[in-house]
């Protein structure tokens, strides 16, 4: 009975794995990985699959204090205390924060065989299942990366059996199915694979009903596979960049025949520097600030200030530090082209200084930049 329940378990699960895997292969092809809809994916339905090992804790000692009463002495104890379980769940993302879980939850099968003197025997076996309603939290690491912990009741059925010829070491031989009320903790990571798909790993425990003389508590570690519904595509595609997006603007004081000093500041759009999440200048950045070196030629070049700018997902720390890893990249770009080292500056600013909305697709694009501003002086005529 144990081996066919686990492999039903198996069976469920893989149709469920298939079934998610599937249904992301739009995420994932071509831009899925992107994560274009944040917003989206902070309100979305999901549902989910996970499967792993159950363990339970069988009182052995107090089994045997009833065995061993009479002048019996235990011969022989056995207890299998591991199982396969599983579960499945649906869940409400509230925000980028909070999600409102329920699902369905098997955690297997647990059993003991023991022995006594003057051919006594008593074995028993119970399996649990129920139901359970979760407040999920999230703590964003990066982009992929989320802590997660849960609290819950959930509500556990037991069916249990006892058989031998010493069921008076037991209190209820034969016990009708029941249910209980009982707590739910957890604790576990997950990893983004796409924007729609992820994947989970955790550890809970079920405080349940005090059956075959477990302790009460089942604890359940799993890997499970999250699939998040109805992802916008108008919002989940990215035009592509025929061209760098570029702003000159020069605003040189009043001209006269001797050198004047001139500020001159640019503005390219990250994407079109570097790929998502890197900090390295792509072939198509390269030809941009090539095209920067040609427009200051001419300008004696005092200080250049590079600084990198990010939208609002992920957290403050990663942000700041990516933007600027690629204020020092497009750093050490222009210096291999023969500007002065010691004349070029760089900081990042993160996503605290947004010039759109973060809460659009389009807004967050204009957000994630790089700025080069140039002082210096050049000859101006009449």
């Amino acid at each position: 009975m144990k081996s066919s329940i686990k492999f039903a378990t198996l069976i469920a699960l893989a149709c469920a794995t298939m079934m998610s895997a599937q249904a992301a292969s739009l995420d994932t092809a071509p831009t899925g990985g992107n994560f274009v809809n944040p917003d989206w994916a902070n309100s979305a339905w999901y549902m989910g699959a996970g499967v792993g090992q159950s363990r339970a804790d069988i009182d052995e000692a107090r089994l045997r204090r009833n065995l061993s009463a009479n002048g019996a002495s235990v011969t022989s104890f056995s207890a299998d205390e591991r199982d396969l379980g599983f579960k499945l769940f649906a869940g409400k993302q509230l925000n980028k924060y909070f999600a409102v879980e329920g699902g369905y939850f098997d955690l297997g099968t647990f059993d003991f065989a023991a022995t006594t003197s003057g051919n006594g025997a008593l074995s028993g076996e119970t399996r649990l299942r129920g139901v359970n309603l979760d407040l999920v939290g999230q703590l964003p690491l990066t982009h992929r990366f989320s802590l997660l912990g849960r609290a819950g009741v959930q509500y556990a059925r037991a069916n249990t059996h006892f058989s031998g010829n010493r069921l008076n070491a037991v209190t209820s031989p034969n016990p009708p199915s029941g249910g209980r009320r009982g707590a739910k903790l957890g604790l576990g990571l997950e990893y983004k694979l796409s924007e729609a798909l992820a994947l989970r790993a955790e550890v809970e425990r079920y405080r349940v009903n005090n059956l075959v003389a477990q302790r009460g508590d089942v604890d359940l570690a799993s890997l499970s596979l999250v699939y998040k519904f109805g992802r916008p595509a108008a919002t989940a595609a990215i035009a592509p960049v025929a061209a760098p997006q570029e702003e000159l603007r020069v605003v040189p004081v009043a001209p006269a025949p001797q050198p004047q000093p001139v500020s001159e500041k640019v503005s390219f759009a990250a994407e079109a520097l570097f790929d998502f999440d890197k900090a390295i200048v792509k072939p198509e950045g390269k030809v941009a600030l090539d095209d920067l070196m040609a427009k200051l030629q001419g300008m004696n070049t005092e200080v250049m200030i590079a600084i990198g700018h990010t939208d609002s997902v992920g957290s403050n720390a990663y942000n700041e530090k990516l933007s600027l890893r690629r204020a020092d990249a497009v750093k050490a770009y222009l210096v291999s082209k023969g500007l002065d080292q010691a004349r070029l500056y760089t900081e990042g600013k993160g996503e605290a200084q947004p010039i759109a909305d973060n809460a659009t697709a389009e807004g967050r694009a204009k957000n994630r930049r790089v700025t080069i501003e140039v002082v210096g002086t050049r000859s101006v005529t009449r």
